[in-house]
């Protein structure tokens, strides 16, 4: 062999392997004590860090994420809410201008970090607003377990944006995001975005703390209490004893998640309950007339908790704390910070319903949501949707549980500001635009495949997408491959239009002829984004019958589906135009022609969809 070809060959293999690397994760073990000095709303930390390199890399700088740098006039997130005005979160500013441009210089967010080391040796590091980057004095090697150890200080800033003090509920400190926290490390390398409002991505961890404040506070927190009789709110029986300072200890600890978080207040209660089969949860909340319909919630939660055991998999932590603490809702490992105040417990339950299943699409199933935000909102979007069905049955009897959504989807087209979904989540120029790409168009991204390959199909890949991936970091790729392998379909097409473009679905009736025997249908598309259509008639004595006619992409035909029996007729090639359908009905016998009788295809135009016959 010459020495070119067999570089060539070399280079090849080289190439085959890189592509075919088996999986990693990184792991870390935190073990953290704070000290809060709740008059200042300031705390004391010291942190040592366990850190294992799985990787096949050798790895010669860390990076940290310092989230509270972000709370200050001039940071990047202050400059993007500027940039943005009334485009933007409209929970970050007021009146199209930055609320974080107004904070009072005491009450800024700040992670002051006084040193760190690696192996007791001290590091040399720079802030680079909120990540930190750190120069190790001796790599890590790939398989190999190094430890930090960290010494800082904190402010913590008014409340702004999910973390913070005073929110305008009246809760002390909101406490999430809130320690220097190791940025993950995977194929596509460090994952150093800085926090400028959306998502949050990190490794599994596990967590020792322990939370020394003032006696008279409760806090709820993510993970287990490891001594409720030394502290208020957790155990009728508890003697607490403070030390010279007024202070208690608490002591937290969890394993394998992606974050810690907790909050604090003097007028918290406790409440918890078992869920049969697991989790316990606990509400943590201030027991007052605004938050009354808490007291409603322990059945709904407990039946919500089942539904989504049983379709989407096995909640595998030990418990769950529904905590009054943010601007609305925000998920982290074993809780959820959510608004307390709501009208009426279906009000609250959605809140819950969709904070609560991001345990399954963000934790257990941890995907990199500042990359692909339409995986973690839209996947979870979808479960809420789908409980929420089941425990609020609507009292007009919707054609499938995600018409709201997808009528929602239509109206949102009309304004001509869709981004695509493929974008990253802080760099969406348009906040309505952030939301219908994420949340909305990843909800639908499965109503779309239920569609298309059927719906028992789709509840397998979930299962299957559960069983192969929890508590690990999938990607689109990992789903799709799921996806494909259930269907055996092609679906590339589909999640290319759907996620990477703004283009629409747009089919129509175009014109229908009556045979003496049978009836001739035209359909037509007008839109940019080819799909199988299942085109359905209703007979004058209200039989329907469907035709599924397959897209030319899939290459394998839908089998069945829980909407309903049909026939299967010739493809639709993408390329083609126009489509004739014959079937065996007069006119005297067709009451109803229609594109879709179940209404899942996100068709941006419903008016030529369906046609009466008079």
């Amino acid at each position: 062999m010459k020495k070119s070809v067999a570089i060539l060959f070399a280079l090849i293999i080289s190439q085959f392997q890189a592509q075919q690397a088996p999986y990693y994760q990184q792991a870390a073990k935190y073990k953290m004590d704070i000290d809060v000095n709740a008059e200042k709303f300031t705390y004391q930390g010291n942190q040592t860090l366990e850190y294992t390199n799985n990787s096949p890399d050798e790895l010669n700088v860390v990076y940290f994420h310092l989230y509270w740098n972000a709370f200050k006039s001039n940071s990047m997130m202050d400059q993007r809410v500027a940039a943005q005005g009334k485009n933007g979160d409209s929970r970050l500013q007021k009146d199209g201008i930055s609320r974080l441009a107004s904070i009072p210089k005491d009450q800024e967010g700040a992670q002051n970090i006084h040193w760190i080391k690696q192996n007791g040796k001290d590091l040399k590091f720079e802030v680079q607003e909120t990540i930190m980057k750190v120069y190790l004095n001796e790599p890590i090697k790939p398989n190999s377990t190094t430890t930090f150890t960290m010494d800082w200080d904190a402010v913590i800033p008014q409340q702004i944006r999910r973390s913070g003090r005073n929110n305008r509920e009246g809760v002390d400190m909101t406490m999430t995001q809130w320690y220097p926290k190791i940025a993950e490390y995977d194929y596509d390398g460090w994952a150093t975005f800085d926090y400028i409002g959306r998502e949050f991505h990190a490794p599994f961890s596990d967590f020792d703390v322990t939370i020394k404040i003032n006696k008279d506070y409760v806090i709820g927190a993510g993970g287990i209490l490891e001594n409720p009789a030394d502290v208020k709110g957790y155990d009728t029986n508890a003697k607490i004893k403070a030390g010279k300072d007024k202070k208690v200890t608490w002591k937290w600890s969890a394993k394998n998640m992606l974050d810690f978080a907790w909050s604090a207040d003097k007028d918290y209660v406790v409440k918890s309950f078992d869920v049969p089969e697991g989790p316990k949860v606990y509400l943590v909340y201030q027991n007052n007339d605004k938050t009354k319909v808490w007291e409603e919630a322990q059945p709904y939660v407990t039946k919500y908790f089942q539904i989504m055991n049983a379709h989407f998999g096995k909640y595998v932590y030990p418990s769950y704390a529904f905590i009054q603490g943010g601007d609305g809702g925000m998920e982290y490992g074993m809780c959820t910070m959510i608004l307390g105040e709501a009208k009426n417990i279906e009000g609250l339950m959605g809140l819950m319903a969709h904070e609560g299943s991001h345990s399954w699409y963000q934790q257990m199933l941890a995907t990199n949501e500042s990359m692909r935000p339409w995986m973690d909102e839209g996947f979870t979007s979808y479960a809420e949707g789908y409980v929420m069905n089941q425990l609020f049955p609507p009292a007009d009897q919707l054609p499938n549980p995600f018409a709201n959504t997808l009528d929602a989807y239509r109206n949102f087209i009309k304004k001509g500001i869709e981004e695509p979904a493929v974008w990253l989540g802080d760099h969406h120029d348009n906040g309505s635009s952030y939301t219908y790409a994420s949340y909305v168009k990843g909800e639908l991204y499965l109503v779309e495949l239920g569609y298309i390959m059927g719906e028992q199909n789709l509840a397998e890949t979930l299962k299957q997408y559960y069983d192969q991936w929890s508590m690990k970091h999938p990607s689109d790729r990992d789903f799709l491959h799921i996806a494909q392998k259930v269907s055996g379909m092609d679906l590339k097409w589909f999640q290319n239009y759907w996620i990477n473009t703004t283009k629409t679905i747009d089919y129509g009736i175009k014109d229908i002829k009556y045979d003496t025997k049978s009836t001739i249908i035209t359909l037509v598309n007008n839109g940019q984004v080819p799909m199988p259509v299942d085109f359905s008639l209703m007979t004058t004595d209200k039989k329907i019958v469907t035709y599924q006619i397959p897209t030319s992409l899939t290459h394998t035909w839908k089998e069945k589906d829980a909407y309903g029996e049909f026939k299967t007729m010739p493809y639709w090639p993408w390329t083609q135009k126009e489509y004739t359908l014959t079937v065996p009905y007069t006119k005297s016998q067709l009451s109803v022609l229609g594109i879709d009788f179940s209404q899942r295809i996100a068709d941006v135009n419903m008016e030529n969809n369906f046609v009466e016959i008079k």
